[in-house]
């Protein structure tokens, strides 16, 4: 029997599962991660794009692109929540934090962008696999 693993945002309208139970979590300390989240970046996972498939709340799913820039993030309209957004045709980034199930696994692989991380954060990069 495959594995799944459940998600949805913080209000609940907007939920999601997977057919893999993740193991690596990346932190990305990058400035657009730490602008979209308001907090020292964001820790997700990657996943295949066919292992993704969202379920309820589709049309509470708003997509932002910086301009000029090749990167995209997903929200819920309802709470803010950042969503699952795709890397590319084959992959997609989870934030970590919204997996309601599937989570046992998890563990930090590793940092990335330490030299753009916030002047006040402070990593201890012997912290990553």
């Amino acid at each position: 029997m495959t594995e799944i693993a459940n998600g949805s945002c913080n209000c609940g309208s907007v939920n999601f599962r997977i057919s893999v139970i993740p193991e690596d979590v990346y932190i990305c300390h990058c400035s657009i991660c730490r602008k979209a989240t308001g907090g020292g970046g964001i820790a997700v996972t990657v996943i295949a794009n066919e292992s993704f498939e969202w379920g309820s709340g589709q049309d509470h799913i708003k997509i932002w692109r910086k301009p000029n820039h090749d990167w995209q993030t997903s929200f819920c309209s309802e709470c803010g929540s950042s969503l699952p957004g795709k890397n590319d045709d084959k992959a997609m980034y989870v934030p970590v934090s919204l997996l309601d199930t599937g989570f046992e696994r998890l563990k930090v692989k590793q940092h990335l962008f330490l030299d753009s991380k916030a002047v006040w954060e402070e990593v201890d990069e012997n912290s990553s696999a």
